[in-house]
Protein backbone atom coordinates (compact mmCIF):
# COMPACT_ATOMS: atom_id res chain seq x y z
CA UNK A 1 0.00 0.00 0.00
CA UNK A 2 1.40 3.41 -0.98
CA UNK A 3 0.49 7.06 0.57
CA UNK A 4 1.34 10.19 -0.88
CA UNK A 5 1.38 13.60 0.53
CA UNK A 6 0.79 17.32 0.46
CA UNK A 7 1.33 19.48 2.47
CA UNK A 8 0.60 23.44 1.52
CA UNK A 9 2.27 26.18 3.84
CA UNK A 10 -0.18 27.46 6.05
CA UNK A 11 -1.31 24.34 6.92
CA UNK A 12 -1.32 22.09 10.07
CA UNK A 13 -0.45 18.41 10.78
CA UNK A 14 -4.55 17.69 10.95
CA UNK A 15 -4.78 19.17 7.57
CA UNK A 16 -2.71 17.09 5.57
CA UNK A 17 -4.20 15.15 2.54
CA UNK A 18 -3.25 11.60 1.62
CA UNK A 19 -3.97 9.57 -1.34
CA UNK A 20 -3.63 5.58 -0.55
CA UNK A 21 -2.92 3.98 -3.46
CA UNK A 22 -3.60 -0.15 -3.91
CA UNK A 23 -1.49 -2.58 -6.09
CA UNK A 24 -3.69 -3.96 -8.93
CA UNK A 25 -3.14 -6.41 -11.76
CA UNK A 26 -2.82 -5.44 -15.06
CA UNK A 27 -6.52 -6.37 -16.90
CA UNK A 28 -5.73 -6.20 -19.89
CA UNK A 29 -4.79 -9.23 -20.46
CA UNK A 30 -7.61 -10.94 -19.48
CA UNK A 31 -9.63 -8.79 -21.14
CA UNK A 32 -7.58 -9.43 -24.54
CA UNK A 33 -8.61 -13.51 -23.50
CA UNK A 34 -12.07 -12.13 -23.80
CA UNK A 35 -11.80 -10.33 -27.49
CA UNK A 36 -9.82 -13.83 -28.57
CA UNK A 37 -12.49 -15.84 -27.66
CA UNK A 38 -15.29 -14.10 -28.77
CA UNK A 39 -13.69 -13.35 -32.45
CA UNK A 40 -12.65 -17.12 -32.58
CA UNK A 41 -16.13 -17.80 -32.02
CA UNK A 42 -17.66 -15.33 -34.68
CA UNK A 43 -15.18 -16.76 -36.96
CA UNK A 44 -16.07 -20.05 -36.89
CA UNK A 45 -19.34 -19.03 -38.02
CA UNK A 46 -18.30 -16.95 -40.87
CA UNK A 47 -15.98 -19.28 -41.88
CA UNK A 48 -18.05 -22.71 -41.94
CA UNK A 49 -16.25 -24.47 -39.17
CA UNK A 50 -19.18 -24.71 -37.26
CA UNK A 51 -23.11 -25.88 -38.59
CA UNK A 52 -25.56 -23.13 -39.03
CA UNK A 53 -27.91 -24.63 -36.81
CA UNK A 54 -25.37 -24.57 -34.16
CA UNK A 55 -24.61 -21.10 -34.77
CA UNK A 56 -26.51 -20.01 -31.53
CA UNK A 57 -24.38 -21.58 -29.16
CA UNK A 58 -21.62 -19.43 -29.97
CA UNK A 59 -23.82 -16.66 -29.31
CA UNK A 60 -24.34 -18.30 -25.69
CA UNK A 61 -20.16 -18.76 -25.54
CA UNK A 62 -20.08 -14.68 -26.31
CA UNK A 63 -22.21 -13.44 -23.57
CA UNK A 64 -21.06 -16.27 -21.09
CA UNK A 65 -17.21 -15.91 -21.28
CA UNK A 66 -16.57 -12.79 -23.03
CA UNK A 67 -18.79 -10.36 -22.19
CA UNK A 68 -17.93 -11.02 -18.13
CA UNK A 69 -14.80 -10.88 -18.89
CA UNK A 70 -14.44 -7.71 -20.51
CA UNK A 71 -16.54 -6.40 -18.28
CA UNK A 72 -14.13 -7.01 -15.41
CA UNK A 73 -11.55 -5.60 -17.28
CA UNK A 74 -13.45 -2.59 -17.99
CA UNK A 75 -13.87 -1.98 -14.29
CA UNK A 76 -10.14 -2.65 -12.86
CA UNK A 77 -8.76 -0.65 -16.05
CA UNK A 78 -10.77 2.37 -13.97
CA UNK A 79 -9.74 1.07 -10.62
CA UNK A 80 -5.70 1.00 -11.94
CA UNK A 81 -6.37 4.64 -13.29
CA UNK A 82 -5.99 3.73 -16.96
CA UNK A 83 -8.54 5.17 -18.99
CA UNK A 84 -7.35 3.92 -22.09
CA UNK A 85 -8.11 0.20 -21.11
CA UNK A 86 -11.02 0.92 -19.18
CA UNK A 87 -12.40 2.69 -22.39
CA UNK A 88 -11.19 0.50 -24.78
CA UNK A 89 -12.42 -2.30 -22.61
CA UNK A 90 -15.73 -1.48 -21.73
CA UNK A 91 -16.64 -0.65 -25.39
CA UNK A 92 -15.64 -3.95 -26.25
CA UNK A 93 -18.14 -5.45 -23.46
CA UNK A 94 -20.71 -3.41 -24.44
CA UNK A 95 -20.70 -4.26 -28.30
CA UNK A 96 -19.65 -7.79 -28.30
CA UNK A 97 -22.74 -8.46 -25.50
CA UNK A 98 -24.69 -6.24 -28.16
CA UNK A 99 -23.39 -8.66 -31.36
CA UNK A 100 -24.19 -12.02 -28.87
CA UNK A 101 -27.77 -10.56 -28.41
CA UNK A 102 -28.68 -9.80 -31.44
CA UNK A 103 -27.62 -12.67 -32.98
CA UNK A 104 -29.64 -14.97 -30.62
CA UNK A 105 -32.81 -13.08 -31.68
CA UNK A 106 -32.10 -13.61 -35.33
CA UNK A 107 -32.57 -16.88 -37.29
CA UNK A 108 -29.13 -18.52 -37.24
CA UNK A 109 -28.61 -17.88 -41.24
CA UNK A 110 -30.07 -14.29 -41.15
CA UNK A 111 -28.22 -10.82 -42.05
CA UNK A 112 -29.21 -8.21 -39.85
CA UNK A 113 -28.80 -4.43 -40.99
CA UNK A 114 -29.34 -3.49 -37.40
CA UNK A 115 -26.55 -5.29 -36.09
CA UNK A 116 -24.99 -4.43 -38.93
CA UNK A 117 -25.08 -0.28 -37.73
CA UNK A 118 -24.56 -1.11 -34.24
CA UNK A 119 -21.20 -2.69 -34.98
CA UNK A 120 -20.45 0.45 -37.69
CA UNK A 121 -20.89 2.28 -34.14
CA UNK A 122 -18.60 0.32 -32.11
CA UNK A 123 -15.82 0.27 -34.77
CA UNK A 124 -15.91 4.29 -34.38
CA UNK A 125 -16.35 4.05 -30.35
CA UNK A 126 -13.75 1.48 -29.94
CA UNK A 127 -11.21 3.89 -32.17
CA UNK A 128 -11.14 6.80 -29.60
CA UNK A 129 -9.00 4.76 -26.91
CA UNK A 130 -7.05 3.56 -29.59
CA UNK A 131 -6.04 6.81 -30.70
CA UNK A 132 -5.24 7.61 -27.01
CA UNK A 133 -3.14 4.76 -26.65
CA UNK A 134 -0.94 5.38 -29.67
CA UNK A 135 1.34 7.50 -27.81
CA UNK A 136 1.92 5.37 -25.05
CA UNK A 137 0.66 1.65 -25.54
CA UNK A 138 1.18 0.71 -29.21
CA UNK A 139 0.36 -2.84 -29.07
CA UNK A 140 -3.01 -2.55 -27.39
CA UNK A 141 -4.05 0.25 -29.90
CA UNK A 142 -2.98 -2.50 -32.79
CA UNK A 143 -5.44 -4.80 -30.94
CA UNK A 144 -8.15 -2.56 -30.93
CA UNK A 145 -7.65 -0.56 -34.12
CA UNK A 146 -7.85 -4.41 -35.17
CA UNK A 147 -11.20 -5.16 -33.75
CA UNK A 148 -12.62 -1.93 -35.33
CA UNK A 149 -11.90 -3.19 -38.82
CA UNK A 150 -13.04 -6.33 -38.06
CA UNK A 151 -16.46 -4.54 -36.28
CA UNK A 152 -16.55 -2.83 -39.61
CA UNK A 153 -16.02 -6.38 -42.46
CA UNK A 154 -18.69 -8.15 -40.50
CA UNK A 155 -20.99 -4.97 -40.18
CA UNK A 156 -20.33 -4.83 -43.95
CA UNK A 157 -21.64 -8.38 -44.61
CA UNK A 158 -24.64 -7.78 -42.57
CA UNK A 159 -25.86 -4.72 -44.54
CA UNK A 160 -24.68 -6.12 -47.92
CA UNK A 161 -24.77 -10.28 -47.38
CA UNK A 162 -22.12 -10.52 -49.73
CA UNK A 163 -20.49 -13.76 -49.16
CA UNK A 164 -17.21 -12.51 -49.76
CA UNK A 165 -17.50 -10.06 -46.95
CA UNK A 166 -18.74 -12.73 -44.74
CA UNK A 167 -15.10 -14.62 -45.61
CA UNK A 168 -13.06 -11.59 -45.21
CA UNK A 169 -14.65 -11.07 -41.67
CA UNK A 170 -14.06 -14.32 -40.57
CA UNK A 171 -10.14 -13.95 -42.10
CA UNK A 172 -9.84 -10.83 -39.87
CA UNK A 173 -11.33 -12.51 -37.10
CA UNK A 174 -8.75 -15.30 -37.19
CA UNK A 175 -5.53 -12.60 -37.78
CA UNK A 176 -6.92 -10.42 -34.47
CA UNK A 177 -7.96 -13.80 -32.39
CA UNK A 178 -3.87 -14.44 -33.16
CA UNK A 179 -2.97 -10.60 -32.19
CA UNK A 180 -5.27 -10.64 -28.94
CA UNK A 181 -3.71 -13.51 -27.87
CA UNK A 182 -0.15 -12.51 -28.26
CA UNK A 183 -1.17 -9.38 -26.60
CA UNK A 184 -3.06 -11.54 -23.40
CA UNK A 185 0.40 -13.33 -23.14
CA UNK A 186 2.90 -10.40 -23.26
CA UNK A 187 0.82 -8.23 -20.94
CA UNK A 188 0.64 -11.13 -18.65
CA UNK A 189 4.26 -12.06 -18.48
CA UNK A 190 5.29 -8.31 -18.13
CA UNK A 191 2.71 -7.81 -15.10
CA UNK A 192 4.11 -11.15 -13.66
CA UNK A 193 7.95 -10.65 -14.40
CA UNK A 194 8.06 -6.81 -13.69
CA UNK A 195 9.40 -6.31 -17.15
CA UNK A 196 9.32 -6.48 -20.62
CA UNK A 197 9.88 -10.22 -22.12
CA UNK A 198 7.65 -10.30 -25.20
CA UNK A 199 7.56 -6.99 -26.84
CA UNK A 200 4.43 -5.04 -25.81
CA UNK A 201 6.03 -1.48 -27.84
CA UNK A 202 5.74 0.71 -25.02
CA UNK A 203 6.79 4.22 -25.14
CA UNK A 204 6.68 7.82 -24.00
CA UNK A 205 4.40 7.64 -20.46
CA UNK A 206 3.35 3.80 -20.90
CA UNK A 207 7.30 3.16 -21.16
CA UNK A 208 7.71 5.56 -17.60
CA UNK A 209 4.91 3.19 -16.13
CA UNK A 210 7.14 0.11 -16.36
CA UNK A 211 10.90 1.72 -15.93
CA UNK A 212 9.86 5.09 -13.91
CA UNK A 213 10.69 5.43 -10.45
CA UNK A 214 7.58 5.37 -7.57
CA UNK A 215 7.69 9.29 -7.68
CA UNK A 216 7.36 9.50 -11.69
CA UNK A 217 4.03 7.61 -10.97
CA UNK A 218 2.27 9.59 -8.19
CA UNK A 219 3.94 12.82 -9.69
CA UNK A 220 0.27 14.20 -10.70
CA UNK A 221 -1.69 11.85 -8.65
CA UNK A 222 -3.68 15.25 -6.89
CA UNK A 223 -5.13 16.22 -10.92
CA UNK A 224 -5.97 12.39 -11.52
CA UNK A 225 -10.35 11.96 -11.41
CA UNK A 226 -11.01 11.29 -8.11
CA UNK A 227 -8.76 13.11 -6.35
CA UNK A 228 -9.27 16.65 -7.76
CA UNK A 229 -12.19 18.51 -7.40
CA UNK A 230 -14.17 18.19 -10.06
CA UNK A 231 -13.80 15.70 -13.22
Amino acid sequence: MLAAMSVEADQSPQDVSRVVLRPLANPLSLGFLGLFFATMLLAGDELGWVPASQSHLLDVGILVFTVPTQGIACIYGFLCRDLVAATGMGVEFGTWATVGVGRLLSPPTATNPALGYILVLGAVAVLMPAVAAANSKVLAALVLCSTALRWVLTASYQLSTAPALKTAAGAQGVFLAALALYASLAFELEDQRRRTVLPTLRRGSGEVAMTGSLGAQVEKVANEAGVRKQL
